[in-house]
Protein backbone atom coordinates (compact mmCIF):
# COMPACT_ATOMS: atom_id res chain seq x y z
CA UNK A 1 0.00 0.00 0.00
CA UNK A 2 1.46 3.34 -1.06
CA UNK A 3 1.01 6.27 1.31
CA UNK A 4 -0.44 9.59 0.18
CA UNK A 5 2.32 12.13 -0.46
CA UNK A 6 2.51 14.60 2.47
CA UNK A 7 2.33 17.64 0.18
CA UNK A 8 -0.71 16.20 -1.58
CA UNK A 9 -2.31 15.47 1.78
CA UNK A 10 -1.64 19.04 2.94
CA UNK A 11 -3.23 20.46 -0.22
CA UNK A 12 -6.31 18.26 0.10
CA UNK A 13 -6.67 19.17 3.78
CA UNK A 14 -7.38 22.76 2.76
CA UNK A 15 -10.41 21.70 0.68
CA UNK A 16 -13.87 21.57 2.27
CA UNK A 17 -15.74 18.28 2.05
CA UNK A 18 -18.26 19.91 -0.30
CA UNK A 19 -15.55 20.41 -2.93
CA UNK A 20 -14.12 16.94 -2.39
CA UNK A 21 -17.60 15.46 -2.86
CA UNK A 22 -18.12 17.46 -6.07
CA UNK A 23 -14.68 16.45 -7.33
CA UNK A 24 -15.64 12.80 -6.78
CA UNK A 25 -18.86 13.23 -8.75
CA UNK A 26 -20.98 13.42 -5.58
CA UNK A 27 -19.64 10.06 -4.46
CA UNK A 28 -17.78 9.05 -1.30
CA UNK A 29 -20.09 10.79 1.18
CA UNK A 30 -20.71 8.91 4.40
CA UNK A 31 -24.20 8.69 5.86
CA UNK A 32 -25.03 12.21 7.12
CA UNK A 33 -25.96 10.64 10.47
CA UNK A 34 -22.18 10.61 11.11
CA UNK A 35 -21.65 14.14 12.44
CA UNK A 36 -18.92 16.00 14.33
CA UNK A 37 -19.35 15.70 18.09
CA UNK A 38 -18.88 19.49 18.30
CA UNK A 39 -19.19 22.21 15.64
CA UNK A 40 -16.01 23.25 13.89
CA UNK A 41 -14.24 19.90 14.09
CA UNK A 42 -12.12 19.10 11.02
CA UNK A 43 -9.87 16.21 10.06
CA UNK A 44 -7.98 15.04 7.01
CA UNK A 45 -5.66 12.06 6.92
CA UNK A 46 -5.09 8.45 5.89
CA UNK A 47 -7.58 5.89 7.12
CA UNK A 48 -6.64 3.40 9.82
CA UNK A 49 -9.52 0.96 9.68
CA UNK A 50 -11.07 -1.42 12.19
CA UNK A 51 -14.27 -3.32 12.84
CA UNK A 52 -15.71 -3.73 16.33
CA UNK A 53 -17.95 -6.48 17.56
CA UNK A 54 -21.37 -5.32 18.80
CA UNK A 55 -21.14 -3.31 22.05
CA UNK A 56 -17.44 -4.25 22.32
CA UNK A 57 -14.57 -1.78 21.90
CA UNK A 58 -11.54 -4.02 22.61
CA UNK A 59 -10.46 -3.57 18.99
CA UNK A 60 -10.39 0.20 19.39
CA UNK A 61 -7.98 -0.07 22.34
CA UNK A 62 -5.58 -2.08 20.18
CA UNK A 63 -5.97 0.17 17.15
CA UNK A 64 -4.97 3.27 19.10
CA UNK A 65 -1.75 1.47 20.06
CA UNK A 66 -0.98 0.62 16.44
CA UNK A 67 -2.05 3.75 14.56
CA UNK A 68 0.56 6.27 13.46
CA UNK A 69 0.70 10.02 13.97
CA UNK A 70 -1.86 11.75 11.72
CA UNK A 71 -3.92 8.65 10.99
CA UNK A 72 -7.70 8.92 11.09
CA UNK A 73 -9.33 5.97 12.85
CA UNK A 74 -12.33 4.75 10.85
CA UNK A 75 -14.52 2.36 12.80
CA UNK A 76 -17.24 0.06 11.57
CA UNK A 77 -19.25 -0.24 14.77
CA UNK A 78 -22.13 -2.12 13.17
CA UNK A 79 -25.78 -1.06 13.13
CA UNK A 80 -26.62 -1.23 16.85
CA UNK A 81 -27.36 2.13 18.46
CA UNK A 82 -27.70 1.27 22.14
CA UNK A 83 -24.07 1.29 23.36
CA UNK A 84 -21.20 3.76 23.07
CA UNK A 85 -17.93 2.44 21.69
CA UNK A 86 -15.83 5.54 22.39
CA UNK A 87 -15.45 7.80 25.41
CA UNK A 88 -13.22 10.40 27.02
CA UNK A 89 -10.39 8.04 28.02
CA UNK A 90 -9.90 6.56 24.56
CA UNK A 91 -10.03 9.98 22.93
CA UNK A 92 -7.40 11.17 25.41
CA UNK A 93 -5.23 8.17 24.52
CA UNK A 94 -5.71 8.96 20.82
CA UNK A 95 -4.73 12.56 21.40
CA UNK A 96 -1.48 11.54 23.11
CA UNK A 97 -0.69 9.28 20.16
CA UNK A 98 -1.15 12.15 17.71
CA UNK A 99 -4.11 10.56 15.95
CA UNK A 100 -5.60 13.02 13.47
CA UNK A 101 -9.26 12.16 13.95
CA UNK A 102 -11.82 9.46 14.65
CA UNK A 103 -14.79 8.53 12.47
CA UNK A 104 -17.22 6.10 14.07
CA UNK A 105 -20.25 4.36 12.69
CA UNK A 106 -21.72 4.12 16.15
CA UNK A 107 -22.17 6.11 19.35
CA UNK A 108 -19.90 7.96 21.78
CA UNK A 109 -20.27 8.99 25.40
CA UNK A 110 -18.66 11.75 27.49
CA UNK A 111 -19.57 14.11 24.66
CA UNK A 112 -18.60 17.34 26.44
CA UNK A 113 -15.24 15.94 27.53
CA UNK A 114 -14.56 14.69 24.00
CA UNK A 115 -15.37 18.11 22.58
CA UNK A 116 -12.88 19.69 24.99
CA UNK A 117 -10.05 17.36 23.94
CA UNK A 118 -9.49 18.91 20.54
CA UNK A 119 -9.40 15.59 18.66
CA UNK A 120 -11.93 15.70 15.78
CA UNK A 121 -14.51 12.97 16.44
CA UNK A 122 -17.40 12.12 14.12
CA UNK A 123 -20.13 9.73 15.23
CA UNK A 124 -23.84 8.92 14.94
CA UNK A 125 -24.82 10.22 18.36
CA UNK A 126 -24.30 9.65 22.06
CA UNK A 127 -25.49 7.49 24.93
CA UNK A 128 -24.38 7.01 28.53
CA UNK A 129 -24.22 3.21 28.19
CA UNK A 130 -20.67 1.89 27.90
CA UNK A 131 -19.24 -1.16 26.06
CA UNK A 132 -17.56 -4.39 27.06
CA UNK A 133 -13.96 -5.27 26.16
CA UNK A 134 -13.98 -8.92 25.20
CA UNK A 135 -13.43 -9.76 21.52
CA UNK A 136 -10.76 -8.49 19.12
CA UNK A 137 -12.00 -7.63 15.64
CA UNK A 138 -10.11 -7.09 12.37
CA UNK A 139 -7.71 -4.15 12.01
CA UNK A 140 -6.39 -2.52 8.83
CA UNK A 141 -8.74 -4.34 6.48
CA UNK A 142 -11.33 -2.94 4.04
CA UNK A 143 -14.48 -1.99 5.94
CA UNK A 144 -17.68 -0.09 5.36
CA UNK A 145 -18.40 3.01 7.38
CA UNK A 146 -21.42 5.18 6.82
CA UNK A 147 -22.32 3.19 3.72
CA UNK A 148 -18.95 3.77 2.02
CA UNK A 149 -16.09 1.36 1.37
CA UNK A 150 -12.98 2.44 3.26
CA UNK A 151 -9.60 0.82 2.76
CA UNK A 152 -6.46 1.38 4.82
CA UNK A 153 -4.70 4.47 3.50
CA UNK A 154 -7.70 6.04 1.77
CA UNK A 155 -8.03 9.75 2.48
CA UNK A 156 -10.65 10.67 5.11
CA UNK A 157 -11.86 14.27 5.29
CA UNK A 158 -14.42 15.52 7.80
CA UNK A 159 -15.93 18.88 8.70
CA UNK A 160 -19.30 20.37 9.66
CA UNK A 161 -20.83 19.05 6.41
CA UNK A 162 -19.92 15.43 7.15
CA UNK A 163 -17.27 12.91 6.11
CA UNK A 164 -15.98 12.13 2.61
CA UNK A 165 -13.74 9.22 1.56
CA UNK A 166 -11.23 9.79 -1.26
CA UNK A 167 -9.73 6.55 -2.65
CA UNK A 168 -5.97 6.91 -2.28
CA UNK A 169 -5.29 6.22 -5.98
CA UNK A 170 -7.63 9.06 -6.96
CA UNK A 171 -6.17 11.69 -4.63
CA UNK A 172 -4.05 13.49 -7.25
CA UNK A 173 -6.90 13.68 -9.76
CA UNK A 174 -9.31 14.85 -7.06
CA UNK A 175 -6.97 17.66 -6.06
CA UNK A 176 -6.83 18.91 -9.66
CA UNK A 177 -10.63 18.84 -9.87
CA UNK A 178 -10.89 20.70 -6.56
CA UNK A 179 -8.68 23.46 -7.98
CA UNK A 180 -10.88 23.68 -11.07
CA UNK A 181 -14.02 23.86 -8.92
CA UNK A 182 -12.49 26.60 -6.78
CA UNK A 183 -11.56 28.66 -9.84
CA UNK A 184 -15.07 28.26 -11.27
CA UNK A 185 -16.71 29.30 -8.01
CA UNK A 186 -14.52 32.39 -7.77
CA UNK A 187 -15.57 33.39 -11.29
CA UNK A 188 -19.23 32.89 -10.37
CA UNK A 189 -18.84 35.10 -7.30
CA UNK A 190 -17.20 37.86 -9.36
CA UNK A 191 -20.04 37.69 -11.89
CA UNK A 192 -22.62 37.87 -9.10
CA UNK A 193 -20.85 40.87 -7.61
CA UNK A 194 -21.01 42.51 -11.06
CA UNK A 195 -24.80 42.21 -11.08
CA UNK A 196 -25.41 38.97 -12.98
CA UNK A 197 -27.67 36.21 -11.61
CA UNK A 198 -27.04 32.50 -11.24
CA UNK A 199 -29.50 31.41 -13.99
CA UNK A 200 -27.46 33.34 -16.56
CA UNK A 201 -24.01 32.59 -15.13
CA UNK A 202 -24.68 28.86 -14.89
CA UNK A 203 -26.67 28.55 -18.11
CA UNK A 204 -29.92 27.65 -16.38
CA UNK A 205 -32.16 30.14 -18.15
CA UNK A 206 -33.37 27.65 -20.78
CA UNK A 207 -34.70 25.37 -18.00
CA UNK A 208 -37.22 27.98 -16.87
CA UNK A 209 -40.65 28.44 -18.46
CA UNK A 210 -40.90 31.17 -21.11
Amino acid sequence: MSAIDPELLKALASAPTTMLSDALGRWGNMDPAIRPVAPGMQCCGPAFTLRCWPADNLTLHRAIELAEHGDVLVIDGGRARDTALLGDILVYAARLRGIGGIVLQGLVRDSAAIAAQGVPVFACGATARGPVKETLGPIQVPIQCGGVLVRPGDLIAGDDDGVVVVPREEATAVLEKVRQIHEKEEKVKKALAAGQTTPDILGLRAKFPK
